[in-house]
């Protein structure tokens, strides 16, 4: 009765992975049920930095009356913890347990840091904001202690779960399962950023307390269920009478080398100039494009749809022997493009090129996200310091980002200043001013990151060894 079935399964079977996202990520030692349940780090871990650079800014500046220079300091204290990424991947590279575990226990540890930094997340900034019992002080050091441990526990996680990542896919695979956990770590961003709007549209001091409480939980949850049975035990790797070689040691050896010095800068430049202006779009659209609160919130979803777009034909290039080097290059070229459409749209009062300028961005920033990541993944072949490499290129992209958010700030407040006052001349005495000034240092920042990365397209390590007839086709990048 169920043999006129079969070809139509036997079709199906064929069409899926040439057409369903990411389907192709998979294989015979990470199927892609296991895979999308290991993905689950990366929803939790862009629902914290949803929480923490997103939601709360306004709950704290609008709702709490929180005065914004406390605010800024307080979501910029996680970044505190983002150097040390490359610290935490080399533990995990070398960690000594008689279980013979590696990532898991990173994991572990990064998910309890997460959950004990949201747990007592709503009741410090009540007592902050003046609403709680007792002094001011004292919420101040609970709130800041909140997101030093909510910054500590997502770029734990986050550096842990990807060197795990990759120790499980096969090496040719392991481009499309970068794009794979950056496409869900955006969709996690997105339905996080959508889930806690809806929660707090009725805001009062017990909804948030409910709200960020029941984020620590299902933070719990879904890393636990990432990591149940993933990390195959093998106590002779992690023995404690092997040796272990000093981290200042790897290091040295590792930053040593003049590719991966060149890698790293071009990292921090294209992520400061794909970042500068991060919280500069919104109001950019506000005030100088006259959007309203709607039009400028159809910005983030464009910048998340270019974003998608760019995972997933980036997983396809991969699949068809793209170098990541040309991918991230592309990416940069991306940006400039869209920074300079941004720019001219405001002078030709054109909305629709600055959407489709915010598209690209998004696309853009997809693109060299997965490029890099997935160049740091080949930057140790033999996977012995997988994690090393990892937490380096998380610990640049997260510094990088924070110091360009910092900065395009200040030189936005700096060049609007000076514009009003007619320092550079009538023309320009303009809103917009500031906001080009921001988008013009990007456009540089993103020339110096293609200079940069250009040699590594032709001599990056292990680039080429998977190479086929799909070529992305780019002209090679200067340098």
């Amino acid at each position: 009765m169920k043999r006129p079935h079969l070809p139509v399964a036997s079709a199906w079977s064929r069409l899926a992975p040439r057409y369903l996202p990411f389907a192709d990520a998979a294989s015979d030692s990470l199927p892609l049920g296991r895979l999308l349940r290991l993905s689950l780090f990366q929803v939790s871990v862009g629902m914290a930095m949803v929480l923490a650079h997103g939601v709360l800014n306004r709950v704290m500046i609008v709702e709490l009356g929180v005065s914004a220079w406390v605010v800024a300091i307080m979501v910029s204290l996680p970044l505190l913890f983002a150097p040390f990424r490359v610290l935490v991947g080399f533990r995990s590279d070398t960690h000594k347990s008689f279980l013979g575990w590696r990532r898991v226990p990173y994991l572990w540890m990064g998910s309890l840091l997460q959950f004990g930094g949201l747990a007592i997340m709503p009741f410090a900034l009540l007592v902050l904001s003046g609403q709680g019992f007792g002094s001011q002080a004292y919420g101040q050091i609970g709130a800041a202690l909140a997101f030093l441990l909510v910054g500590a526990g997502l770029h734990t996680t986050q550096t842990a779960g990807l060197a795990l990542a990759m120790d499980l896919a096969p090496q040719q695979d392991r481009p499309r399962v970068v794009a794979l956990l950056h496409c869900v770590l955006l969709i996690g961003m997105i339905a996080s950023a959508f889930l806690f709007g809806w929660l707090l549209s009725e805001f009062s001091p017990l909804r948030l307390i409910r709200v960020i409480q029941g984020a620590a939980l299902l933070t719990l949850v879904l890393n636990v269920l990432s990591l149940w049975k993933q990390e195959a035990r093998d106590p002779a790797r992690t023995a404690h009478h092997l040796p272990r070689a000093e981290f200042g040691e790897v290091w040295r050896e590792f930053a040593g080398q003049p590719r991966v010095r060149r890698f790293l800068l071009a990292v921090a430049l294209g992520t400061a100039g794909f970042s500068m202006q991060d919280i500069l779009l919104e109001p950019y659209g506000g005030q100088v494009m006259q959007l309203s609160v709607g039009g400028t919130t159809i910005l983030t979803a464009l910048m998340a749809c270019g974003a998608l777009g760019a995972f997933f034909m980036a997983g396809k290039l991969l699949l068809r022997g793209g170098d990541p080097c040309r991918l991230a290059g592309m990416g940069g070229v991306s940006g400039i493009c869209a920074l300079a459409a941004i720019m001219l749209a405001e002078p030709l009062h054109s909305l629709l090129l600055f959407r489709t300028g915010t598209f690209l961005l998004g696309f853009g920033a997809g693109l060299f996200a997965v490029g890099t990541l997935t160049i740091a993944t080949v930057l140790q072949q033999d996977g012995q310091q997988t994690g090393l490499a990892l937490g380096a290129w998380g610990a640049v992209q997260a510094t990088a980002a924070g110091l360009a958010i910092a900065v395009g700030g200040g030189v936005r407040d700096l060049a609007s200043g000076l514009a009003e006052q007619g320092l550079f001349g009538s023309v320009l005495r303009d809103p917009a001013t500031g906001y080009a000034a921001v988008y013009q240092i990007e456009i540089v920042l993103l020339f110096a990151m293609l200079v940069t990365l250009g040699p590594l397209v032709r001599f990056a390590p292990g680039m080429h060894e998977t190479h086929g007839k799909g070529r992305l086709g780019l002209a090679d990048l200067p340098g």
